[in-house]
């Protein structure tokens, strides 16, 4: 084998690995869902949509197309959804 293809093999083994890692960091803590609509201005986890690049990246409080990661079936409870919302209208929790 060659020392061109040792290095290869190793450089795609490590990517590999990071994006394992980075992919769900919060979800692999527990059950998780992501909320939209909950989290604050620069507060949001990853991918909050048009405008932002990754966590802490949105622009407003209660950005609807930006979320966070709660507790498996609390989303519902905060006011938030399961799926992006429009707008940046403050959640109403439901007791």
């Amino acid at each position: 084998m060659s020392n061109s293809m040792l290095t290869l093999g190793a450089a795609a083994a490590a990517v590999l690995a990071a994006a394992t890692v980075a992919a769900t960091p919060a979800a692999a803590a527990g059950e998780k869902e992501k909320c939209y609509g909950v989290s604050l201005k620069g507060k949001n986890d990853c991918a909050a949509g048009p405008g932002t690049s990754c966590a802490g990246t949105s622009t407003v409080d209660y950005q609807g197309s930006a979320w966070k990661y709660v507790a498996k079936g609390e989303c519902s409870k905060m006011g938030g959804s399961l799926t992006p919302l429009k707008g940046n209208t403050k959640p109403a929790p439901k007791g």
